[in-house]
């Protein structure tokens, strides 16, 4: 059975997962995380796709990004995935797959739901016990937007720049909302949206993406048929 299109769209931010192989270890020593972040920065620079978060995780990776066409994201994830793999088998003379199938990815509404991303993202090592806050983790973004650090990586979105006048202004805005956890229904949206890979929005931001790909974009509830689009619309 053909797989189904990815939802992609060019300019709309995307929240992408890519986990090891049987949820299985992908980063070994700290030589492997600058590595992955090195061919990340060359990958999205040739495809033109913005990172505007990320963290690599012990046995898989999350990104925030915006590509700049139609197709862009899944070149880029191809050409990190191959070269990041060989470096590993070298690395470890070792062979095989590393990653688990595709990486999984949504589409993010911008106006309402790219902040909350970010967090989830950037507390992602908080919520599993590696650290007690975020600015302790070494393998994120949060020190370039909350704090001000250099990475050559992070693309500030333009929803980021918003929080404020300048920089500093930014990163303190930006370090408020941490003051909280997502809650846990926020949370279980965000997982179920990647999960399903849908589009993560407000019901103007889905019908805004049913339109213009012909694709039902809501999450499906559990144990519950699939749905088709109103003719005019398209199915999938």
């Amino acid at each position: 059975m053909p797989r189904s299109p990815r939802f992609d769209l060019a300019g709309v931010p995307q929240h992408v997962i890519q986990r090891g192989h049987g949820h299985r270890q992908c980063f070994f020593a700290a030589a492997d995380c600058r590595c992955y972040l090195a061919q990340l920065l060359h990958a999205s620079q040739r495809w033109q796709c913005a990172v505007h978060a990320y963290v690599l995780m012990p046995n898989h990776v999350h990104l925030l990004l915006t590509p700049s066409s139609v197709g862009a994201l899944a070149s880029m994830m191809q050409s990190l995935g191959r070269n990041y793999v060989s470096y590993v088998n070298v690395t470890y003379r070792r062979s095989g797959t590393l990653w688990e199938g595709r990486y999984k990815s949504c589409l993010v509404d911008a106006e309402d739901y790219l902040l909350r991303c970010y967090r989830y993202i950037e507390l992602n090592p908080v919520r599993v016990g590696l650290v007690g806050e975020p600015s302790a983790y070494a393998w994120s973004s949060y020190g370039a937007n909350a704090l001000g650090d250099r990475d050559p990586l992070i693309v500030p979105h333009s929803r980021y720049l918003a929080l404020g006048s300048e920089p500093a202004a930014c990163q303190r805005a930006y370090r408020q909302l941490f003051a909280s956890d997502i809650d846990g229904e926020h949370l279980q949206e965000i997982r179920t949206y990647i999960q399903q890979q849908r589009a993560l929005g407000s019901p103007s931001f889905q019908a805004w993406v049913e339109h213009a790909l012909g694709r039902y974009a809501k999450a499906r509830p559990a144990h519950r048929p699939r749905r088709s689009l109103p003719a005019a619309i398209g199915g999938d």
